[in-house]
Order: structure tokens, then sequence, then C-alpha cells
């Protein structure tokens, strides 16, 4: 009797065969925006589907490791990372997934919508990455940092360039290094300092807890300048390079002499994320370039950088589940199960069907941040500033929760082979836990947008598109638009009743629940809007949303119907 052996299909191609995408891209871009990005798009999901699905296989494999002494004895901490993490480096470079909206040529295509193009080259590349996704995230964050006026411009110069290169050669990445093991998301209680040099340049003391990307050729870091005072508003955010300033830079191959000051410490052994290199990183003197002026508050300058990562954490978490559910659709159709293809079973088409409708919402909602971002640094729009600022937490908050239920199924649905580990599933469940935690956990993003409703009047922007999505839902579906007014109604009276007393305990207890049922109430309305536009899909997916996460009914017998649409 020969031995069995399950066949496993490629899911489909990840541009060409993702409608939502599409669509997405030809309402935002119009259809001469779209056609200008598709060869971008196309070049990329071909490289995902072939040497970068490779490379990613490669740098799981082989994780980085820390090598701190030369030969002869000297302190050398060089990070040695996979040809596959080197092969992801060179695509992300090659591909401008950090360098687009930065690009003069393709401002001058897309305008305010290079970012929304931005998104779908993430879409593609972030999934199959070997998570070289979040150094990406990280140098986009650390040049729209150095973008804004008030850096020095010898410093923009020096190294801006430099993240948004698209040549492999001379691209760098940054890291981020702001996590102190005694304060974790508490700011307020970093101790690093910062002391200014004579030459202009800083000197930074202290104990980085937790540092992504450590390889990479910079990082920002914060720091209490000194004579700076207490709390969280001081800090200031510096670059710190990784190597001596007369050495080479590069991201790989061999850079020079590490910086004088710059001690890693340890890299961390983590639940997933095995192919990013993160440390733990002692400061001593380090050399460091203040990103701004230091005798300035400069916590908001480096919420900068945070929004940006954020909005990337969403766009990882839709990307990794969409790309989930489509290995999951791929092994249906080749399993057979009780004398059919598993696909053909309307329990499982109902489980797939239903994470469809999750994925189709977190797109959504992280496509959405991302035109926001746009709008913002193209058009200096005060109004698109005002609604992302409510809602970068959002979308960075529900995302990382979808991703990490939807990865847990996209492992069962594979039974016992998505339980071992050389079939790269599990992957998918301990690289989507990071989601929820990394630039900050739910519960802090929740009190983020607390403050963003009381403080900042969050409220107003999400409120009017929630009520527009109304009137645009009526023609759809009259049942979809009283289910999003019902919503809208009491979402309306529960932030005017936390704006009155907004530090009382059951408003903190219950900000959790309030920031998803905001999340869960705009994402209802971004697929209306899409539906509204023409999209089959996303009507279909707004109905079954709304039912889903507003009215918190059983979707399962339609998401069985529908899953050939869905997904």
């Amino acid at each position: 009797m020969s031995r069995f052996v399950q066949p496993v299909p490629p899911p489909v191609d990840p541009y060409a065969g993702d409608g939502l995408l599409r669509s997405w891209l030809e309402r935002h871009l119009g259809p001469g925006g779209h056609a200008a990005a598709k060869g971008r798009l196309a070049d990329l999901a071909a490289d995902v589907t072939g040497p970068l699905r490779a490379a990613h296989a490669d740098a799981e494999a082989h994780p980085p490791t820390l090598v701190r002494y030369d030969p002869w004895g000297a302190r050398i901490d060089r990070i040695d990372t996979s040809a596959g993490w080197q092969a992801q480096r060179a695509a992300a470079a090659r591909h401008a997934v950090v360098a687009l909206p930065y690009l003069p040529d393709a401002r001058g295509t897309w305008g305010a919508a290079a970012r929304v193009v931005q998104h779908a080259l993430l879409h593609l590349y972030g999934p199959e990455s070997a998570t070289f996704s979040c150094p990406v995230a990280m140098a986009d964050g650390a040049a729209a940092l150095l973008s804004m006026p008030d850096v020095d411009a010898t410093v923009r110069d020096t190294w801006l360039p430099r993240l948004i290169s698209t040549d492999p050669a001379t691209a760098i990445t940054s890291g981020q290094w702001m996590t102190e093991s005694q304060g974790g998301s508490d700011l307020g209680r970093s101790s690093t300092l910062g002391r200014p040099a004579a030459d202009g340049s800083w000197r930074l003391t202290g104990e980085k807890w937790f540092c992504s990307a450590a390889d990479a050729a910079m990082a920002v870091a914060l720091a209490r300048p000194e004579g700076a005072g207490r709390g969280s508003r001081v800090l200031a955010p510096f670059l710190v390079p990784r190597y001596a300033v007369d050495s080479p830079l590069a991201d790989g191959g061999a850079p020079g002499a590490p910086a004088p000051g710059v001690t890693v410490h340890r890299l961390k052994d983590k639940l997933g994320t095995r192919a990013l290199p993160t440390a733990e990183i002692g400061l001593r003197d380090a050399y460091a370039l203040p990103l701004g002026d230091p005798a300035v508050p400069g916590l908001v300058r480096a919420m900068t950088l945070v929004v940006v990562t954020r909005v990337h954490n969403a766009a990882a978490a839709a990307g990794g589940m969409r790309r989930g559910l489509a290995y999951a659709r791929a092994y249906a159709e080749a399993r057979h199960v009780a004398g059919g293809p598993l696909v053909s079973s309307p329990l499982h088409r109902a489980t797939l069907g239903t994470l469809a409708v999750d994925a189709a919402g977190a797109f959504a909602l992280a496509g959405h941040a991302f035109a926001l971002l746009g709008r913002v640094e193209v058009g200096a729009d005060p109004e698109a500033a005002a609604e992302l600022r409510i809602v970068a937490p959002l979308a960075k908050l529900a995302t990382g929760r979808l991703a990490v239920s939807s990865a847990s199924e996209y492992v069962e649905s594979f039974g016992g082979a998505g339980y071992v580990e050389d079939t790269g599933v599990p992957r998918l469940l301990r690289d989507a836990q990071v989601l929820p935690i990394w630039e900050g956990t739910t519960n802090v993003l929740a009190l983020d947008v607390l403050r963003a409703l009381t403080r900042e009047d969050g409220g107003t922007p999400l409120l009017s598109r929630l009520t527009a999505a109304v009137d645009l839902a009526r023609p759809l579906s009259p049942v979809l638009a009283d289910t999003l007014a019902t919503a809208a109604a009491q979402l309306a009276e529960t932030i005017a009743a936390v704006t009155v007393e907004p530090g009382a305990p059951a408003v903190l207890a219950g900000a959790r629940g309030l920031a998803l049922r905001l999340a869960y109430a705009l994402t209802t309305a971004l697929l209306v809007e899409h539906a509204a536009w023409g999209d089959e899909q996303a009507e279909l997916a707004a109905r079954l949303w709304a039912r889903r996460w507003l009215r918190h009914e059983e979707i399962a017998e339609d998401a069985h119907h529908h899953l050939d649409l869905l997904c």
C-alpha cells in the first residue's frame, strides 16, 4: 500500500486574486492611477510568490545570531542574519515599500494617494517577509520624523536619502529604541538621559529593553534631555547610528566598527517574529543626533513616528489575515474528507466565509488609515489629521486582535498539519501575537482613544463618517442602515457621557469595550462607502460585518452560501 502524501497547492496570486484590493485601488486611485500602479504591484506579487517565499522560509529557518567578540577579543556586538533576511531587505528597497510615498514621481502621479499605493505594496509584501515588515515600518516612521521641518537639515540630508533609497546597495532601515524595562508603555518612567556635546551632537546613557531591528544602521531613541525634568512630554527623539560615523552604514553585508557606547546585551528569544533581530541594548555616552530641538518637549514629535508604525501594524495584521485565508482556502480545495473536497463542506465553508468577512473589514480599516495619512502629509488636510488621531489607534487595536483570532482559526483549519512547525503554518499564529502588543497593547491604545475623545474631540469626525454612511447604506439595505444608525446613536451617547468625567473608574474600565465598538462601527461605515461606490463583495461584507460585530448575530449560513464572493 503506497504512502499517502497530501498535496498542498500554493494560494492564488496575492494581487490578481484579491478582488477587494483591486477594487479599492480602482476607487481611490481612479482607473488611470490604478493602471499606473499595476506594473509595480504585479512585479512585487511575482516576487512574493517566487523568490521571496523562499527567502522567507530561509530567514525563518536561520534566525539571527549575536557575535559579541572578534577572534582577538575585541567587543564587536555584530548581529548576523541569514541570506533570506538580506533578500527581504533588498526586495523592500527595490520595490520601494518604504520609499514610495516620499518619491517625487510617486507624489506627482498619485498625490496624497501615494500612501494608498504603499498600503497595497505592504499588503502584498508583509505576510511572507519573515516580518521584515517591522524594520520597514520603523524606517518609514523614521523617514516621516526626519522629514519634519524642525529637524536639522544636515541630519536630514545625511540620513533620509538612505532610508528612502530604492537601491539595495545604499538603502538602510531603522530600529526603534523606546521601551525600558521599568516603564514599558509608561514612557514617563524613561530613565535614558541625554546630554549635549560641544560639537552639537548628544551623548545618551541608559538601558533599552526591547529594540526591534537591532541590525539596522540607525535607530530612533527616546531620551530625557539633561535638566528637562520629569514626565513623558519632555522626552525627545534622537537618531543613534549603530556603527561608527566613519564606517559603512549598510544594514547588510559587512558593516564597519560598532558605534562607541552601544552594547548589545542579548537577542530576545521570542514566541514569534523569530527572523527579526530584537535586542536588549545598553547606551553609555552613545553618540546621538537630536531630531528637533531637545529644549522643546519632544514626545509630540516622536508621535509622528508612532502614528506611522501603528498604521503599518494594521497593514501587517490585515495582510496576514488575507494571506492566511488564501492558504486555508487552497488547502480546503485540495483536501478530501467524507468523500469530497473539504471546501464543499457547509460547515467549513461557513468558517472560511466568516474569516473572509473579518479579513475584508481589517483591510478596509487599515486602508482608510493609510489614505488619511497621505492626506495629512501631502495636503496638510486638517480634517484628515483630526480623524487620523483617533483612527490610527483604533485601526491598530482592532486589526491586531482580529489577526490573532483569525490566525488561530487558520492553524486549526489545517488539522494536525497546522500544529507541525515545518509546514510553516504555526508561524501564522506565533507572528500574529505580536500585533496586539507592539506599539501599544489593546488597553494602552484604548486609553489613547479615550484621550482623543475627551481632549481632542476625536468623536466628531468619526460620528460624522458614521452618519454619512447611514445615508449611503439606505439604498443598499434598510436593515444595514438602521443597524449603523443605532450604533452611531449609542456611540454618540456614550461619548457624550465619558467626556463629562473622563477619569471616572467606570469610564476607564470600559475604555477597551468603547474602543472596539468604535472600531467595529467605523469598519461598517468604510465597507458601506466602498459598497456604495459599486463593489459587490464590499456590500456583502458590510452586511455580514454589521450583523457579526454590531448586532452579534450568527452569520454562518450566509457565509457558507457566499464564500466564493467573499474570497
